[in-house]
């Protein structure tokens, strides 16, 4: 199957999305993937990700949220964001009728997504991309307290030189989750998973390894009844 474009009804508005199956065969599961926060559904970080996905089996659906649709830099509240989210999610099933459904994203969206598992939505699992604990410089103003509700199965992956996310706030806010979290540190990645170049490695091989552990987490969740 070829990648397939959609116009997705929200309300009064309505979006664009792509659908791209896994290249490694028949999708295992597909990845709804929202984007961050002056990002779009097509930007680099976000191809690179799907990119990387779709070779371990991972089909995946990006989209716009509506204000980037409609070409803003603002966002919008996040109640109406996490419709956006709902309505990709929906049109996924109608169409592809997946065999396991992960909603997540990177940064911005990976935050709806997680807003969204917190208030029970129907997922096999949340794949979060450099979740954005707190605004940069600001790390009492944390965006955690939905955090302990999430149920569903969790891989999260964020650089250890990421300023919206202070390794040891995280393994401190981790302290009061239940779900089975599982906590992924790309050693000297920024917010945009980049590294320098005294590193001695790549962006790519930073990609890499998170498309690496994210197709080892897919294997071990469990099956949908």
């Amino acid at each position: 199957m070829n990648a397939v474009e959609w116009r997705i009804a929200v309300g009064d508005d309505q979006t664009s999305a792509i659908y791209e199956p896994a290249t490694s065969g028949a999708d295992l599961a597909v990845f709804v993937a929202g984007h961050g926060a002056g990002g779009s559904m097509s930007d680099r970080s976000m191809l690179a990700a799907a990119n990387a996905l779709r070779a371990r089996g991972f089909g995946v659906v990006r989209f716009n949220f509506l204000y980037k649709e409609k070409g803003s830099s603002r966002t919008d509240p996040m109640p109406k964001c996490m419709s956006v989210f709902e309505a990709v999610v929906s049109k996924t099933r109608t169409e592809l009728s997946p065999r396991k459904v992960i909603i997540g994203g990177r940064s911005f969206g990976g935050r709806a997504a997680s807003m969204l598992a917190a208030e029970g939505f129907d997922a096999n699992g949340l794949l979060l991309l450099a979740y954005p604990l707190h605004p940069p410089g600001q790390q009492t103003k944390l965006r955690d307290a939905h955090l302990p509700k999430i149920g569903m199965p969790v891989i999260c992956f964020n650089g250890t030189r990421d300023d919206f996310c202070q390794p040891d706030i995280m393994k401190r806010v981790l302290t009061t989750v239940t779900a089975p979290w599982e906590m992924h540190w790309l050693d000297g990645a920024d917010h945009g998973f980049h590294v320098l170049k005294s590193s001695g490695r790549t962006d790519a091989d930073v990609v890499t390894e998170m498309a690496d552990a994210s197709a080892r987490w897919l294997h071990g969740l469990p099956n949908p009844r």
